[in-house]
């Protein structure tokens, strides 16, 4: 088996055929209109629309009304609802920035986050991120992860965050792939603070197609797995960071399942974690984390979002994960 380079389309967002702007801007006008706003009629729109899609929707509200939607939207609606139908407004560089700005400013550092965005993000995906940070903050993203973290944790997210890594079949090297193997063994069995270094720049710029092949030899070299290696000679926050590189590298859908697992059984429902998820994965493969959830948990996504969220909140992430009609 061999490490995705690319995901296939198996999102459960799609655009909407015969797409009528106008008509949404105006359903939209609508049910914000008094008191009482008509959120299902938020959610049939905002959750059934691709992200292009919103974003015209968003321009024909603004040009019609003279208002901003997502203004619109912070202002009328509340709680976790509101970071939903918000967040679906958000182009995904955008709301990727906006989450990592929040996740160190905010109160405390949300290292879950900032590990999650930038270990399972392509170079191009980063790229756009930071003009977005930089646009809208006025501050390179490198120097709130240096002023907010410490240690290896933050070298190692400052080298993903300069969305630098090798990529492409061209750096895939059967024979660099053992010489990569034994580097990683010594790394570990060393542990020292330059050999820290040593891993963080080897998983922070490889290609995911060598660092899979490396991973492959570093088995049959070592009788280990990898995560085991890591876990047993780094600790804390860079672990969890290295860890997560490897989980992307084998499988990033898993890697989402995984994290949409905790967040909901060993975090109590972390509501930033699974509404982040489900927007981010939304249009890219959330059908197949859906799957890889069942499978490797033996739990339906949305039942467990049934369980632990309810309201609208509950309404609004089932339609994100609903898809085709099969129910995972």
């Amino acid at each position: 088996m061999r490490a995705q380079a690319d995901i296939r389309n198996q999102g459960t967002i799609f655009p909407t055929p015969d797409f009528n702007p106008g008509e949404d801007a105006e359903t939209l006008a609508s049910a914000l209109q008094g008191m009482e706003c008509n959120k299902d009629a938020l959610i049939e729109i905002l959750t059934q629309r691709s992200n292009a899609q919103r974003l015209i929707i968003a321009q024909i509200y603004n040009d019609s009304y003279g208002q901003d939607l997502v203004t619109e939207l912070k202002e009328k609606l509340s709680d976790h609802f509101k970071e939903v139908m918000v967040g679906l407004m958000y182009p995904p560089a955008f709301f990727d920035a906006y989450e990592l700005r929040n996740a160190m400013k905010g109160l405390g550092t949300d290292e879950n986050c900032l590990t999650e965005i930038l270990a399972s993000r392509t170079n191009n995906e980063i790229n756009a991120i930071n003009e977005v940070y930089m646009m809208q903050f006025d501050v390179p993203i490198q120097n709130d992860i240096e002023s907010e973290t410490s240690g290896h944790f933050r070298d190692a997210l400052v080298m993903l965050a300069q969305g630098a890594r090798e990529e492409g079949y061209e750096y895939e090297d059967q024979e660099m792939a053992v010489q990569d193997a034994t580097i990683l063994w010594e790394a570990c069995q060393n542990n020292t603070s330059e050999d820290r270094n040593l891993l963080l720049e080897f998983l922070c710029r490889k290609s995911y197609q060598q660092l899979w092949l490396a991973f492959q030899q570093f088995q049959l070299m070592s009788g280990q797995d990898i995560v085991e290696a890591l876990s047993n000679c780094c600790d804390g926050n860079f672990k969890e960071l290295l860890v997560a590189i490897v989980l992307c590298v084998r499988d990033k859908a898993a890697y989402f399942a995984y994290k949409l697992y905790n967040a909901i059984y060993d975090f109590g429902f972390h509501n930033k974690t699974v509404i982040r998820i489900l927007i981010s994965r939304s249009e890219l493969d959330l059908m197949t984390i859906k799957r890889n959830y069942q499978e490797r948990y033996g739990n339906s996504l949305t039942e467990d979002i049934r369980q632990y969220a309810s309201g609208h909140y509950e309404a609004a992430l089932l339609a994100i994960c609903a898809g085709d009609a099969e129910d995972y």
